[in-house]
């Protein structure tokens, strides 16, 4: 079986943090990791309409000081229009393959910020972003 990567650790981390939030804001989650050969979208939840849901984690050392991090690197920050065009692709795929009314989605970005030390972890819901 293969060794999964520290970032792949935290990545799935901020997933678990992100689906348990979604759920918490009274989100229903589809699916999770819907994986083509041209794009990942991390997590398909529905609350009213479908939200196709890119999750950013990063680790931090303290963060009960957030004002520090307002002037250093964002998960979001890590959205290249490379990557939405990937994310785009994938989404209209799962949209065709499930007969999804174009009208009825949006794409959404969870930035999760962990603090393994504490245990601790901090979430931003970024709504709408368009494509």
């Amino acid at each position: 079986m293969k060794q999964l990567t520290e970032k792949r650790i935290i990545g799935n981390k901020g997933e678990d943090i992100a689906c348990k939030y979604l759920i918490s804001r009274g989100f229903s989650i589809i699916e999770r990791n819907y994986l083509r050969k041209w794009g990942e979208i991390d997590i398909i939840a529905k609350f009213k309409k479908f939200h196709f849901i890119e999750v950013k984690t990063v680790s931090r050392t303290n963060l009960r000081d957030m004002s520090a991090q307002k002037t250093s690197y964002r998960p979001e920050d890590n959205m290249h229009p490379w990557k939405l065009e990937r994310l785009s692709r994938t989404i209209q795929t799962y949209i065709a393959e499930k007969a999804i009314a174009e009208d009825v989605w949006q794409f959404d970005v969870v930035a999760v910020y962990l603090d393994l030390d504490r245990k601790e972890a901090k979430v931003e819901y970024l709504e709408d972003i368009v494509l």
